[in-house]
């Protein structure tokens, strides 16, 4: 039902005029190839003019980025290091694919063009092989204060809050500025079950509270063909089996909370690979924001391999100094 009624606006869309606008996402890979990740979105043939510049972004409502309407089955050409490479989005619109390009440890970019929309530049960031410590952080109750778990209270933040009304959760920005500065080409990853709607919006709380930038790592939203919703659980389980994959060498420090799930996906991350987690971070919800999150306390202590080092703390602030306790942080 959901993709015959795409199919139908999307048709009536182009014939009056309608074309494609790829949204870039920052990617990563190493060298000798990259992941690269953009959507194509349908825009009308004459946007609004840009309104004259400020000292600061518009202010912009969360669910105006549900209403985007996703391009199919559209081509986008990929030009990185010399080398070009087609690949068509999928029925939600994305292109996520891993090419071969062999670009210098770093931040580096990739050119997106195609049917007829304007080419852009998707950042990449390439990591060092000498590199052997990364972070993969959680988002929703981590970095920011979004009360996730909480149904009701989590639409109003996603649909409706203003992005410059997001608080930042304490220290968590100074936390991960020191080990991104103690370990030089440490990779920052941001994996979430939040949906690619609002990655541009999160990519600017990111950079105005002076968090490392880094990839998003995030889910498509919308109804699969046998379920509602996406699994989010799921979706960061493979997602860090892929990044064992992918670097096999590299000892992941791995930031979540408590409030959801963050704790059993971990613990079972450093069951099946011990070798690929350097330690485990978790903030720790105040026990009024756990009741209201899972209806009972947060319970202290969560079952996990005896070679992992498990922190837990309300803030960055203590966070920090439990990891300089345990040698991850100088």
């Amino acid at each position: 039902m959901s993709d015959a009624m795409q199919e139908v606006a999307e048709r009536r869309l182009r014939q009056r005029g309608w074309g494609p606008m790829i949204i870039p996402y920052t990617g990563y890979g190493a060298p000798g190839w990259i992941r690269v990740i953009c959507r194509v979105l349908l825009r009308p043939p004459d946007p609004r003019p840009r309104p004259p510049r400020r000292t600061r972004h518009r202010k912009v409502r969360g669910w105006r980025s549900f209403t985007s309407l996703p391009a199919q089955n559209t081509k986008v050409v990929i030009e990185a290091d010399g080398t070009r490479h087609e690949a068509y989005t999928d029925r939600g619109g994305f292109v996520d694919i891993t090419v071969e390009a062999d670009l210098p440890p770093g931040w580096a970019s990739a050119r997106l063009s195609g049917s007829g929309a304007d080419p852009v530049e998707a950042p990449i960031r390439v990591v060092d092989p000498a590199v052997r410590f990364g972070i993969v952080s959680d988002v929703d109750d981590t970095v920011m204060v979004t009360a996730l778990p909480r149904p009701l209270l989590a639409a109003w933040n996603t649909f409706v809050l203003d992005e410059h009304a997001r608080a930042s959760v304490p220290g968590m920005s100074v936390l991960y500025e020191r080990l991104a500065t103690a370990h030089p080409g440490a990779p920052v990853l941001y994996l979430s079950t939040g949906a690619w709607n609002v990655a541009p919006a999160l990519t600017r709380f990111l950079s105005r509270h002076l968090f490392p930038p880094g990839p998003l790592l995030l889910t498509d939203w919308g109804p699969t063909t046998d379920a509602w919703f996406r699994s989010g659980r799921e979706h960061k389980r493979a997602t860090l089996r892929r990044l064992a994959r992918e670097f096999p060498d590299i000892r992941w420090l791995l930031v979540g909370d408590d409030g959801q799930h963050d704790e059993q996906i971990y613990a079972e991350f450093a069951a099946a690979y011990p070798d690929n987690v350097a330690g485990v971070a978790i903030r720790r919800l105040s026990p009024t924001q756990s009741l209201l999150a899972r209806g009972l306390p947060a319970p202290h202590g969560a079952p996990h391999s005896r070679r992992t080092t498990w922190l837990a703390a309300p803030d960055g602030a203590g966070l920090s100094r439990l990891l300089s306790e345990a040698g991850i942080l100088p």
